[in-house]
């Protein structure tokens, strides 16, 4: 599409977008000029600017190849940084603003590597070829600011469709990330996929298993952190994706029984997302959060049975769970306090429903504080939006019960500084008190004390010095 063809709205977009265009970027592109190289402002930057997202990063790609980037830019730059350098990438900061640099080029897929085979290219449009959608293969040359759109990502943008700007065939057995890019794009942009490109995606589902591991964890990191992940998550299964990625989620879908007594754990899932989603407060994604919420129901089809009555249970489905969840995170490659964190969400999501009408002791309460931990907020999100059903009364009877025992929660909390539990003698005082030396005993004395403090609250040290050796006696303890 020429500037000439562009509707007035496009036209106040590239005008904005050519406002946008920091002097750094341009000061760079008359440097490149003067050695004879191209440089053009390209993908995510020039597609955000039409709509109306602003960001502070810029993306470049120029003809000039790594080495000869490094050479322009030695003097001029306030640091430089190689570490993309084999995919033709050089980081750039200059002021307040960072820069990636990237040589035109075409990646590849041998049929039997993990790893993309980069090709250096000579032209903008064919670099522009080889971008994963069109409304990401926009480019502004710099420093004379003439926009190239090759391929239709304007009016894709105006349709808010993802397609690739060749054959999509080509395009994913280029690259398979690209399928699931499409989801996640799906999930940030709340665009549709071409017909042609989502009939590309399951055609091709299987070539997604040459991708490593860490690249397909960065995508759905990035789906579920979006802000439409239904739309990214539902495109994953429809797909057929998710079977190769996150097989647990259309295990999910589970055939409603004849009589229609449970829920389609699936839609479940996906609304308890939502609602957690709709809990995270201002403070943008908690992926942990969110992930949980995705996770929470995994065990359930494994614990499936058929009861007297027509009933369906699933006994222990948050145990399994657990067990399902800290699995997949681990061949996704997360890091270790995301799987610890998540599966134990996990673990706990069906605890509060043994609170009843508010039947817990006080003992109990502190339980629930001490096995959350620093998880505590979160799983009061997770507990509240694991409530799906449409019954308003049963809903709400829910919510003020959970209110109720928050209230609780923190009317111990304030007495007792919940969070800080800890028995009223420290390891030093056990030994002192039993005349013993460090060792497994004192450990067991210390997991005695905090059971009791967890039971009976705060009774002092002169009452938990004589429960102790109370307990000595009778564990033949000398």
């Amino acid at each position: 599409m020429s500037e000439s063809n562009l509707t007035a709205g496009q036209q106040r977009g590239l005008d904005a977008l050519l406002r946008r265009i920091p002097p750094v970027a341009d000061e760079l592109g008359e440097l490149f000029a003067a050695r004879g190289h191209e440089l053009a402002l390209v993908g995510g930057p020039v597609r955000d600017v039409f709509l109306g997202r602003v960001g502070n990063d810029l993306d470049l790609t120029t003809d000039a190849r790594p080495e000869q980037v490094l050479e322009i830019v030695r003097d001029w730059a306030d640091a430089v940084w190689t570490i993309g350098i084999d995919f033709g990438t050089v980081g750039v900061r200059k002021g307040g603003r960072q820069l990636e640099i990237t040589t035109y080029r075409s990646e590849s897929y041998d049929p039997q590597s993990r790893k993309p085979e980069v090709m250096y290219g000579d032209s903008l449009d064919d670099d522009l070829a080889r971008r994963d959608f069109a409304v990401n293969a926009m480019a502004v040359r710099l420093p004379e600011h003439t926009f190239a759109d090759p391929y239709g990502g304007l009016a894709d943008l105006a349709a808010k469709m993802l397609r690739t700007p060749g054959p999509p065939e080509r395009s994913f057995d280029d690259d398979p990330l690209r399928m699931l890019r499409a989801a996640r794009f799906a999930s940030q942009l709340g665009f549709d996929v071409h017909p042609a490109t989502f009939a590309a995606m399951r055609g091709m589902v299987e070539r997604i298993a040459i991708v490593s591991a860490e690249r397909i964890q960065a995508e759905l990191d990035k789906l579920i952190c979006g802000a439409h992940p239904r739309r990214g998550l539902e495109l994953l299964v429809d797909s057929g994706l998710a079977a190769h990625v996150l097989p647990e989620l259309p295990r999910l879908r589970l055939e409603i029984d004849e009589h229609h007594r449970h829920k389609d754990v699936y839609e479940h899932t996906l609304i308890v997302l939502e609602q957690a989603i709709a809990l995270e407060g201002d403070g943008g994604c908690d992926r942990v959060l969110r992930w949980a919420a995705l996770l929470h129901d995994i065990g359930k089809p494994k614990t499936r049975r058929h009861e007297p009555g027509g009933r369906v249970s699933f006994h222990h489905h948050e145990v399994v769970g657990a067990q399902l969840t800290k699995k997949r995170l681990i061949a996704l490659k997360f890091p270790k306090d995301v799987v610890a964190d998540v599966s134990r969400l996990v673990e706990l999501h069906l605890r509060f429903h043994g609170y009843g009408t508010g039947e817990w002791t006080d003992s109990a309460v502190r339980r629930y504080v001490r096995d959350a931990g620093h998880l505590l907020d979160r799983l009061h999100k997770l507990t509240r939006a694991d409530c799906t059903t449409r019954n308003k009364r049963k809903a709400q009877a829910l919510a003020r019960t959970y209110d109720h025992l928050e209230e609780r929660i923190a009317r111990l909390a304030e007495e007792e500084e919940l969070a800080k539990i800890r028995p009223e003698l420290d390891g030093n005082e056990i030994q002192q008190v039993l005349g013993i030396a460090p060792g497994p005993l004192v450990g067991r004395a210390y997991k005695f004390l905090l059971e009791m403090r967890l039971d009976q609250g705060m009774i002092g040290k002169e009452a938990a010095t004589a429960a102790l050796l109370e307990w000595a006696k009778d564990n033949a303890v000398s």
